[in-house]
């Protein structure tokens, strides 16, 4: 008997099981793994060993799959179509594997690509739409590394889209014969509002969508959205999957002055990138001119990105863009981002809460129309309450006077953290009367959080990422003491 030579072409395919036989030789751990993934296809399934898993008894008492308790026989191959060697005893796999091939039975043996006639795939589900992706068992590492890469790209709302393409689809032919414009038809689907309202659990209105747009093939002008996606605060290994999604699929997209360039590299070739940054001593962009840009692109047809540092909700001004195109009738969604104040903490190994130290945050702007005065009032004094403030670099002396003439301690710790979870982070440590002096000291520039209370001196011990806390002279048990 001759097995396949290793490197030898796979020819792929997807195997109906409903219903079919389907033999699982071995009842431990990788032979549970294996019924687990059989149990999805509707496959008919007999375990044969002597002893099987907890799961596996639980599996078999509820009728979900038949147990034979005892080792395996030849003739236990009659009649099934396919076969999965899962012991590990390398001999009686061969002896299976040999069998399977003498009857023109499929047969995958565990971890032996040699004695296999078929590899199972690393899967991506967006059931029905699924996609595999194989090595032909050379590296099965990397097929899970690109999957984990594919997952990141395909959302799920794929499987309610194809499923919703699936019940329209004659309708669809016969009123789009020709095959080109049903590919427009479809890409429209794709990358429309169609995808953008099952992406927001609205099945029903996306139905009317699509039967609309059927109705409506005179006009195939697209209709324009917006997202607005909070692009975290710098480290593109912070976006979300859908983040990443909005950005890859963008005609447009309008950025702040905080969102890095790794971030912006990540669209495609053909977006217009617009720079809409408020820079401190540069011409001002009004937020009337990004509600106008915003308008005139979608308007347009375009698919926009409005792309935010940080949370587009948190002292990002996104409410107020979200009500522009409520009001003009432009669609919109919402990713949300990792904010400054968690990722800067996080990257600082800064616990903005910690169960001894610190009992609440509060995250305060210093850039406001009342400026450091409109910092509420209320609390300031309390040690047991962390201040993440924003946009506070040019007001800092005003921060600690502020601070100080409310009732914080001189000695409070504090951090500024420049250009948090970027290769360029800095910490700056010290205590509240020195705030000013040590930001000068060490020329901090924005964009960079500034964190106060006892907490920001957990700087010291618990930093991991990049440099070691610059200035601080804090005494680090004399401030958790004082806690």
């Amino acid at each position: 008997m001759r097995f396949h030579a290793g490197g030898m072409s796979l020819y792929p395919l997807f195997a109906n099981l409903n219903q079919r036989p389907v033999l699982v030789v071995g009842g431990g751990a990788v032979g549970e793994r294996k019924v687990a993934a059989l149990r999805k296809t509707g496959a008919v399934i007999m375990v044969v060993a002597p002893r099987i898993t907890a799961n596996l008894q639980a599996w078999a008492k509820a009728g979900f799959i038949c147990h034979i308790p005892e080792a395996f026989h030849e003739s236990r191959l009659d009649r099934v179509w396919l076969v999965v060697a899962a012991t590990d005893d390398r001999a009686l796999n061969q002896r299976i594997a040999a069998e399977a091939w003498r009857r023109c039975i499929f047969v995958n043996v565990v971890d032996d690509v040699a004695l296999s006639s078929f590899q199972v795939p690393a899967l991506v589900d967006r059931s029905p739409l699924m996609i595999a992706i194989s090595t032909g068992g050379a590296a099965p590492a990397f097929a899970r590394l690109i999957r984990e890469r594919i997952e990141s790209l395909l959302d799920a709302s794929l499987g309610p889209l194809t499923d919703l393409v699936a019940r329209y689809r004659i309708r669809i032919r016969t009123r789009i014969p020709d095959t080109a414009r049903r590919r427009r038809f479809f890409e429209r689907l794709f990358h429309g509002p169609v995808a953008g309202l099952l992406r927001q659990g609205q099945a029903l209105r996306a139905a009317r969508a699509l039967i609309g747009a059927l109705r409506d093939l005179h006009d195939e002008k697209t209709a324009g959205s917006v997202a607005l996606v909070g692009a975290g605060p710098g480290d593109p290994g912070l976006l979300t999957l859908n983040a990443l999604r909005s950005i890859n699929e963008a005609d447009v997209i309008l950025h702040d002055r905080l969102v890095s360039a790794e971030v912006l590299a990540l669209a495609r070739r053909d977006a217009e990138l617009v720079d809409v940054g408020k820079q401190s001593g540069a011409a001002p962009i009004s937020q009337q001119a990004i509600h106008a840009l915003l308008l005139e692109h979608a308007s347009q047809g375009k698919r926009v990105v409005r792309l935010k540092g940080g949370d587009p909700f948190l002292f990002g001004r996104g409410g107020e863009e979200l009500e522009f195109l409520r009001a003009h009738g432009i669609a919109f969604d919402v990713v949300p981002g990792i904010t400054a104040a968690m990722a800067c903490a996080a990257y600082a190994g800064i616990p903005l809460t910690h169960r001894d130290y610190a009992q609440s945050v509060r995250f305060l702007t210093a850039h406001s129309r009342e400026g450091v005065h409109a910092l509420a009032q209320q609390d300031l004094a309390d040690a047991a309450q962390t201040l993440a403030v924003y946009m506070g670099v040019g007001l800092l002396s005003e921060i600690r006077d502020h601070l100080l003439a409310h009732g914080r301690s001189a000695t409070t710790p504090f951090a500024l953290v420049e250009n948090g979870s970027r290769p360029e982070q800095r910490i700056i440590r010290g205590e509240l009367d020195q705030l000013p002096e040590l930001a000068r000291t060490h020329q901090v520039q924005s964009p960079a959080l500034l964190i106060v209370g006892t907490v920001a001196a957990l700087a010291d011990r618990l930093h991991w990422y990049g440099q070691a806390p610059l200035g601080g002279t804090t005494d680090i048990a004399r401030d958790l003491r004082a806690a």
